[in-house]
């Protein structure tokens, strides 16, 4: 049987101090290490911006008829508010993940909420608090949808039962045709808001030099209400070239494309959504490069997100 070496036995015995230096020595370089995965691992992201939802965000994810949250839903009546009419607000059911951006969408002349209801749980499931409503009267002009808008969200993130759910700091607004023009009423009325997003919008004013808040413009090019070439297309070149702006032309579409669960349309709102209330740049992707004409996409114009 082969001796063991004995020159470990033989060597200089290590004195208490030295034995705790190089021990603070070791420590130091595992916390340093620990520290250094901690910056580069998959959670340095989240860490980086608090208000990021949800997995890692693929094709299928924002294209699927729901997102990764389950959804609660309540109504709200037109008799116990001012301002607008009522509606219903969708939410994540957990509150598991903290507060939520919040989006309120609006409908279009002579409609109802059920026009963009499909929206509601659409939006929710991927992480927001969404509140589509009705308007005072369906006749009600683009100036006075922004306006209820801007009521809407300040009954969402004050009286609402739901209020304690939501970031009032990360707010946007969305809807349909006169309720799209009055979505750009809104963002001009308001630039502390992080999206907006007109569907198929309609409204006599056609540049929006005021507009900073980040605006994706979704027109149809079968659209004779608001046809894209007096209403969505002037909206988008009316913009500040220094807003974060996108122009979607949908490709054999209707002024009342928006009026029904339309995956182009979800796809991008989501990704814009969550970009731009969110911060969340996983959506990036999806908005950079600009997306190409395809089945679904006539055009799309735009710049990809400042500080991208």
């Amino acid at each position: 049987m082969r001796k063991p070496h004995t020159h470990a036995a033989t060597a200089a015995p290590r004195s208490p101090r030295g034995a705790r230096r190089r021990l603070a020595g070791t420590t130091a370089a595992v916390a340093a290490v620990v520290a250094l995965t901690t910056l580069t691992g998959p959670g340095a992201q989240a860490a980086d911006n608090p208000y990021e939802r949800g997995p890692a965000p693929t094709v299928a994810s924002i294209e699927a008829l729901r997102g990764p949250y389950s959804v609660s839903d309540t109504s709200v009546s037109s008799l116990s508010v001012t301002g607008f009419g009522g509606g219903t607000i969708y939410y994540p059911t957990s509150t598991s993940d903290g507060t939520f951006g919040a989006v309120v969408i609006a409908p279009g002349y002579t409609a109802y909420q059920s026009s963009i209801a499909w929206l509601g749980p659409r939006l929710a499931s991927q992480g927001f608090v969404v509140f589509t409503i009705d308007t005072n009267t369906t006749l009600d002009q683009p100036d006075s949808r922004g306006r209820q808008l801007l009521a809407a969200l300040d009954y969402l993130t004050g009286r609402s039962s739901v209020r304690s759910r939501i970031d009032s700091s990360r707010l946007g607004v969305m809807g349909h045709s006169m309720g799209g023009g009055g979505t750009l009423e809104a963002a001009k009325s308001r630039p502390s808001l992080q999206a907006a997003i007109p569907l198929t919008p309609w409204n006599l004013d056609k540049s929006w030099p005021e507009v900073s808040t980040p605006t994706l413009i979704v027109g149809a090019d079968g659209d004779t209400v608001a046809p894209v070439a007096s209403h969505a297309e002037p909206f988008y070149s009316g913009l500040p070239s220094a807003t974060d702006r996108a122009y979607l032309e949908l490709n054999n579409a209707t002024h009342f494309s928006p009026n029904t669960s339309n995956t182009t349309i979800a796809k991008y709102s989501v990704s814009w959504l969550k970009r731009f209330i969110d911060n969340d740049t996983r959506y990036e992707q999806f908005l950079c490069p600009l997306p190409r004409p395809s089945l679904t996409i006539e055009e799309y114009r735009g710049n990809c997100p400042h500080g991208s």
